[in-house]
């Protein structure tokens, strides 16, 4: 999984151009990934352990969607939403 925040921090920043570099180059790891039949608490478990702000959603093998931060974030209470971003944040 590539964001917006891996090419400014591992492309940009570093003086590179993002014209010439591979989405490949800047990828690392295996992804985090949270199942379409997984309820939203299971999300932020996932958010939080992982400490990440966006997880593609997948049904089998095939990625349906993409969840943030600010979707979860949008189900839960001011108090429950202030306390994700700083859990995942830390």
């Amino acid at each position: 999984m590539l964001t917006d925040r891996d090419i400014v921090v591992k492309c940009i920043a570093q003086g590179g151009d993002p014209r010439s570099v591979t989405a490949g180059s800047l990828g690392e790891g295996k992804p985090i990934t949270v199942g379409a039949d997984d309820d939203v608490h299971e999300a932020l478990r996932t958010m939080k352990s992982h400490q990440v702000r966006r997880l593609p959603v997948i049904d089998g093998h095939e990625m349906v969607g993409i969840i943030s931060q600010a979707d979860v974030a949008r189900s839960l209470s001011p108090e429950e939403a202030g306390k994700l971003l700083v859990e995942i944040s830390e």
